[in-house]
């Protein structure tokens, strides 16, 4: 019979100094409501020599993930001599392996590049990332962001019958976001901090449990205070795990017990 973890000996709103799968070791069984994260994906960027263990992350987080809830991978693949990864898929379908449903793929449409495509080469620019949205189930929370204007709004007639069309409908499902807005920080890969708001307004409600098992420069932490959410960090890198606590320490003011 499956051992189920009930005991939680772990502090809301707060960031763990330490290996996220020691953070998770500490929580019973579904207790997160949205995971949001940013992993270090491939070898793009540096992070003061971290690595980790993706299939022994990807388990955990399944396993204190509620029924319903979700878990938001936002990732890209490196790419080696001629040929992506693929990395990013790979860890989609090793979610789906092993319990997750991927619910939708979200792309996030930068404003701005770290460097342009060689003029002669054979690549166009990118600008974006892939956002996996995965849900433990039937996803128990999702508020879709409505801000695309609809140009038909009001009533409009067809075929004889008369219809009230809302003046604004869900958005599409690639987000431009502007990367300008946020803290200026010395970690190498912020998460935009309107990206990570609004999945957390399209994925949770007031006073759910928010975890980001590489909290990096703090984004998830501020947002999730500023949304009237709760949340959970970890963060394995004592220079970001300090960098992060001053940015977020003039918006979280108390750390709650369970």
């Amino acid at each position: 019979m499956k051992h189920i973890r009930e005991k939680l000996i772990i502090k809301k709103n707060i960031i763990h100094n330490e290996n996220c799968l020691k953070t998770m070791e500490n929580m019973c069984d579904g207790i997160i409501d949205l995971t949001i994260t940013s992993p270090p994906y491939d070898n793009l960027r540096e992070y003061n020599g971290y690595s980790f263990d993706f299939e022994s992350i990807a388990k955990e987080l399944f396993r204190v993930t509620k029924k319903g809830g979700i878990v938001v991978w936002n990732v890209f693949d490196q790419k080696i001599k001629d040929s992506y990864t693929g990395t990013s898929m790979k860890q989609a379908l090793f979610f789906q392996s092993i319990g997750f449903n991927i619910h939708q793929y979200l792309i996030y449409e930068k404003n701005s590049v770290a460097f342009n495509a060689k003029k002669n080469g054979k690549l166009y620019t990118n600008i974006f990332e892939f956002v996996f949205i995965l849900s433990k189930g039937e996803p128990a929370n999702v508020n879709l962001i409505c801000d695309k204007k609809n140009i038909w709004a009001g009533e409009s007639s067809y075929d004889g019958k008369v219809k009230c069309v809302a003046e604004f409908s869900p958005r599409n499902s690639i987000w431009k976001i502007n990367t300008s807005e946020n803290d200026k920080t010395n970690h190498p890969a912020v998460m935009p901090e309107k990206l990570c708001g609004d999945l957390i307004m399209s994925y949770s409600n007031e006073n759910d449990l928010i975890y980001d098992p590489f909290m990096g420069s703090g984004t998830t932490a501020k947002m999730a205070n500023l949304l009237n959410r709760n949340f959970i960090g970890s963060e394995i890198s004592s220079e970001y795990f300090n960098a992060s606590n001053d940015r977020i320490k003039k918006y979280v003011t108390q750390q709650k017990l369970f």
